[in-house]
This record gives C-alpha cells, sequence and structure tokens, in this order.
C-alpha cells in the first residue's frame, strides 16, 4: 500500500508538469527538443569571477579556479567551437594547407599561376572593422614620420628603398601588401627589404609595433613568387618515396622561430595574408595544441614554417620536418629567444641537424632590443651583417605619454580604478603583473567591480590564452592583465593605455610592456606604478624618462639619489646587456669590439658600479649606475582622477 500511495504522488507530481509552456521549477528536465526553442540565459551573477550585474555583456571569464571556459553563447560560437588555431580542426583560420581551393595558387612550368578569388577568407585575412564596430588596421601611420632616425652599419650597405615598387617587389606580393593596409614602407622596411634582397644577414633593432614582421616577410615572399619552390636535398630512396607521395617529411625554404606561441600564431596570420593566391603554403607549429593536427597540416604542403623552438626540435626527433632545403632562418624577438634559456635549442636546430651552414643561408634577427652579449652571442649564427637600428630602439617612442606615480602596494587597486574611471570608453587597456596569480586575482576583482576584463599567462591552456587574445582584441573584454607572456611581440593595434600594475626588474622588459601602446606611430598613454620596492630600476627609469622628453617626477629623482650612496644592480645588469650595454648599436663599433670588458660594463671596468647620480656622470648613456638604496618616508604624489592626462 505504502508502495502505491509513492507511485500515485509520483504520477500526480507528473501530471502537473508542463513541458511545453508555463513556468517551470527550476531544475526540472527540459527535453532538447523543447529547449531549442529558449532564449539564452543573461549574463552569469556573483560567484568567483563572475558578474555582479545582471545585465554585463557575454565576456565568458574564467570558470571559479579552473582552466574551462563557460559554454559559449550563440553570438561566439563561430570562434568558441573553433579546434586550437594553427591549421587544426575547422576552423577558416587554420593553416596555408587548410585553404580551400580558392585562394591557392601554384607553380606550372616555370611559372607563378595566381590562384582564384576567395571573398569569404579575403573578409577572414583582411578584415576592415570587427563586429563591435571598432576599426581594425595595421596600426601603420609612418607616413608623417620620414625622419625617424635609421642608422645602418656594416660593409656596403644597400640604399634603402622609398616605395614597394622601386625595386620592385613581386607584383601579387604588392596586391597583397595593399590589402593589408600597407601604403608605403615603414622605416624599418625601407632598410630590410633591400638588405635581404641583396642576400645579406641583418640584425635589425627596431622600435616595438614599426612593421618589423613585414620587414622580413615581404623580401622572403618576393623571392618565392619570383623564383619558385627549390627541390629538396634527397637520395635515392627520398626521391622515390616522394616520387610516388609516400614521403611524410616537410621540407620548408624558409623558417620563422618565435619565443612563444601566441607570437608565432600572429606571425603566421600575417604570412597568410601575404601569401594568399600564391604557392606558397605557410604552417605553425608550437607546443600546448594537438601534434596530430600540425603533422596533418604539413603533409598537405609546408614552404614556410613558423615555429616556437621546442615544438620544432619535437618534430625534428620525430623525422617529420627536415630543415635541408631552408634558405631564411628569421630569429623574430631574437633577443627573447636567447635570453630565455632557447640557446640550446636555437643551437640544436641550427647546428644540430641538417640545416645548411652560416655560409649557405640568409639569416635574419629582429627585435626592439639587442642587448651586448646577446649580439656577442648571436655572431656564431650571423656572417657579414648589416646592423640596423631604427628610431629609439633600446628606449621608447616620444609619441607615448609615461606617467610615473608613486603608489605602495595596497594602494594600488584604488589607484588602477581611479585610472579606469577617467578613460575613454572606445580604447583598450593592458595591464601588466609580476605574477600568474596576482593576473587571476586583478582580473576578478575588475570584473567584480564592474569593469569587462580577462587575463592571459602561462598557466592558462593554449585555448584559454587565443580565447583571452581574441576577445581583447575585438573589445569585447577591453581590459586584459597579462603577465610577461603578453609583453612580447603581439601586434595589437588599438591599445591606448598600458598600466604597469607591478613593474618589471629589468628595463628591457618595461620598454617591450609599454611598447603596445604608441604602436607604430601612433600616440599612447602609460601609467607606471612606482614605489621603493622598484628602485632597482630608478636610474634606467630616470634616462628613459628623459630620453623620450617625458615628465620626471620628484620623487624619482629622490629616490636615485639615496640609491647613488649605495652599491648594488647596476646599468647594464644582464652582464652588460641593459640599455646601457649598446641595446640600440653595433657592438662591432665599440673599441674593444670583442672583448669580455669593454665599456658598458660587459664584465666590467669602465663606467664601474657604486658611484653618485647626477651631475657629469648621468650625461654618459654608455656607463652603468649603482642600484640598491636606502630606506626613507614615502611620497606623497598628491593623486587626483582628473589629474592622469
Amino acid at each position: 500500500m505504502s508502495q502505491n500511495n509513492n507511485v500515485n504522488g509520483v504520477s500526480d507530481s507528473m501530471a502537473g508538469m508542463s513541458l511545453n509552456g508555463g513556468a517551470k521549477p527550476a531544475g526540472s528536465y527540459v527535453p532538447p527538443h523543447v529547449r531549442r526553442g529558449e532564449a539564452p540565459s543573461a549574463g552569469r551573477q556573483g560567484g568567483a569571477g563572475g558578474w555582479g550585474n545582471p545585465n554585463a555583456p557575454a565576456f565568458a571569464p574564467r570558470q571559479g579556479q579552473g582552466s574551462s571556459w563557460d559554454t559559449p553563447r550563440s553570438s561566439e560560437s563561430s570562434f568558441a567551437s573553433r579546434a586550437p588555431r594553427g591549421g587544426f580542426g575547422d576552423a577558416p583560420r587554420s593553416g596555408g594547407g587548410g585553404y580551400s581551393m580558392a585562394g591557392e595558387g601554384s607553380w606550372k612550368d616555370g611559372k607563378h599561376v595566381i590562384g582564384q578569388p576567395n571573398p569569404r577568407l579575403e573578409r577572414e585575412l583582411y578584415p576592415t572593422t570587427n563586429e563591435t564596430g571598432h576599426q581594425q588596421s595595421s596600426g601603420i601611420n609612418f607616413e608623417k614620420y620620414d625622419d625617424i632616425p635609421v642608422e645602418a652599419s656594416g660593409d656596403n650597405v644597400p640604399e634603402p628603398v622609398l616605395k614597394f615598387t622601386s625595386p620592385p617587389l613581386d607584383a601579387h606580393l604588392v596586391t597583397n601588401i595593399e590589402l593589408s593596409g600597407y601604403k608605403v614602407p615603414t622605416p624599418v622596411q625601407k632598410y630590410s627589404i633591400p638588405i635581404v634582397a641583396a642576400g645579406r644577414d641583418l640584425m635589425a633593432c627596431a622600435q616595438t609595433g614599426s612593421g618589423k614582421t613585414g620587414g622580413f616577410l615581404f623580401p622572403i615572399l618576393s623571392q618565392a613568387f619570383t623564383v619558385g619552390p627549390s627541390p629538396p636535398p634527397l637520395t635515392g630512396a627520398q626521391s622515390e618515396a616522394m616520387r610516388y607521395g609516400r614521403s611524410r617529411k616537410a621540407y620548408p625554404t624558409a623558417l620563422i622561430l618565435a619565443p612563444t606561441r601566441e607570437l608565432a600564431m600572429q606571425i603566421h596570420d600575417e604570412t597568410r595574408k601575404f601569401a594568399y593566391r600564391s604557392w606558397v603554403k605557410p604552417q605553425v607549429v608550437y607546443g600546448g595544441a594537438d601534434i596530430g593536427s600540425q603533422l596533418r597540416n604539413i603533409e598537405r604542403g609546408c614552404d614556410l614554417l613558423t615555429a616556437t623552438p621546442g615544438r620544432l626540435v619535437d618534430l625534428l626527433e620525430r623525422g617529420r620536418v627536415s630543415l635541408a632545403a631552408i634558405k631564411f632562418l628569421v630569429l623574430d624577438e631574437a633577443d627573447r629567444m636567447l635570453d630565455m634559456g632557447f640557446e640550446p635549442q636555437i643551437r640544436r636546430i641550427v647546428e644540430g641537424e641538417d640545416m645548411p651552414g652560416v655560409n649557405d643561408r640568409q639569416t635574419l634577427m629582429f627585435s626592439a632590443t639587442f642587448p651586448r652579449e646577446i649580439q656577442m652571442l648571436a655572431r656564431d649564427f650571423l656572417k657579414d651583417y648589416v646592423f640596423l637600428s631604427v628610431g629609439r630602439v633600446g628606449s621608447t617612442s616620444e609619441n607615448i605619454t609615461q606617467k610615473v606615480e608613486y603608489v605602495e602596494d595596497p594602494d594600488k587597486r584604488s589607484v588602477l580604478l581611479d585610472i579606469l574611471h577617467t578613460l575613454p570608453p572606445n580604447g583598450l587597456t593592458l595591464i601588466f603583473v609580476e605574477t600568474k596569480r596576482m593576473a587571476d586575482a586583478l582580473s576578478d576583482f575588475l570584473l567584480a567591480s564592474n569593469f569587462p576584463a580577462t587575463s592571459i599567462h602561462g598557466d592558462r591552456t593554449q585555448r584559454e590564452r587565443e580565447r583571452a587574445l581574441e576577445m581583447f582584441r575585438t573589445a569585447r573584454t577591453p581590459i586584459m592583465v597579462a603577465t610577461a607572456v603578453a609583453a612580447r611581440g603581439l601586434d595589437i593595434p588599438n591599445v591606448t593605455m598600458v598600466v604597469n600594475y607591478d613593474l618589471p626588474t629589468d628595463i628591457d622588459d618595461y620598454v617591450h610592456r609599454i611598447g603596445r601602446t604608441g604602436r607604430a606611430g601612433n600616440t599612447g598613454n602609460t601609467v607606471a606604478f612606482f614605489n621603493r620596492g622598484n628602485r632597482g630600476i630608478v636610474r634606467d627609469m630616470l634616462d628613459l624618462l628623459k630620453e623620450a622628453n617625458q615628465e620626471v617626477p620628484p620623487f624619482l629623482e629622490a629616490i636615485a639619489r639615496e640609491a647613488g650612496s649605495f652599491g648594488g644592480r647596476g646599468r647594464g645588469s644582464r652582464g652588460g646587456g641593459g640599455r646601457g650595454g649598446g641595446g640600440s648599436r653595433d657592438v662591432r663599433r665599440n673599441p674593444g669590439y670583442g672583448a669580455a670588458s669593454s665599456s658598458g660594463g660587459y664584465g666590467g671596468s669602465s663606467g664601474g658600479y657604486g658611484g653618485g647620480y647626477g651631475g657629469s656622470s648621468y650625461s654618459a648613456p654608455q656607463q652603468s649606475y649603482g642600484g640598491g638604496g636606502g630606506g626613507g618616508s614615502g611620497y606623497n604624489n598628491n593623486l587626483s582622477q582628473n589629474s592622469w592626462w
């Protein structure tokens, strides 16, 4: 009887439910065919990292402390449902081997056959306005910067070009360049194009955002479009395997190495723009993504390969990539490549595999800074190279307005909110912190304060990092908190504000961070939160501000004077590789080139450490200064919400 009552109770309960209309109890099951017509729910409320505002836009922040994303909303499905970029899954942004037939060219009977136009692919490769209405462009604004200083050193340096057509690049490449929004060569391109076209090696030290990627891609692709593919050097058995389609090994003719996954993908995206409708098939490989998908894309064709060192070594060990046909080797952000512990991998790739020797290939190195010890190291990979220094390299551009505010650690969040409240609504803001934990914590704090924010750092999965960058670029989350992973090389044209919430310990890292704004001749703003914990870089900060004609706050000079009374960290602390160690000049022009104790403090004698700051010693940019420093009270900057700009 008791069982009967229970059954009847369940039956009555089911009878009272309406599956096709009316209000349903929370948590009740709704069949899929009924769910399909429901409107998407509003943004999340409350919870760690969630939105406190029910009308908040669907930025899809992190779920709690995990690494997964919220279920993507319908407006984001085209992005969120993709497999990781770089030739994986069904994403239209897959690598060169993943193009549809329209948009691909070929090489037949010694001629370059241009492929048919692909309107869908063109809209993807050359967007003009994104879905939020923000203009997306190359960010290049160099037409009014013809007087940017350029210094080239070396033997018989070729003359610079003024137009893409004189001396001419390949006509099809010029068409793709124009589609990408470039009208005239940027300063680094004016010099790099003829230098590479003349067969010379190059070490280019150029202002962040100055068009460095085009500086090496344009001459490489122009030669490829004109000369065509080269058969790889094969043994008899290898030739037979390739003839019958049994070879699974790729033989790229150009290799571009980058230190991070994000930079590798960015270079690959640019390569796809300029290789559109050509015979060249670009591919990209990097760690943190499915290697099987990368291998399948490489098998479809790989003429120009962009890679991170670790993943490339993996493919070389598997015998799936050969470097025997390499004509061009490019190291982008080369100083960081050789300074992040990549040197053993770089040496293995360049010297321990089947890559042609230094005399049988062209090697190109690009970065915003080239400290002295990195130049000394780079000599092993270059021959008779040209050193190119464009603009205020190793320093910062005057078109970036820099402010330094004294802020103690407990006050940083409050001051940050003051700054964000004063910013215009249509710009992107990049906030740099030192730790991964702080990146997540500050992002959650901003979300709770009704500021749409996301974060990016090394502990996030590859898909999370790609998604965060995409939503930041498209201004769906116009604030991004980042660790140093985003500081190097990434090109995000519309960043109008950079906040150094935590200052780095190396002045070169500071230069790269603030270079995320003021891209390529445009203007930008930066704020640095400085306190006594940052006194190790106080001298370099002073030099940097004065070189760029920026306002120098009195507290900075006061801390520098105190620091001058103590020994400690000097300029060029990375073995003489700081800004005082020749970060923007050719070390071959220094007296004692090749010695371990030349000026700038490389191993150290002249321009020694410790010592006072100010007077005649301040005006000597190649000298080294002491760091560290003593106590004292804080400084009152009279902060005001209306005094930022």
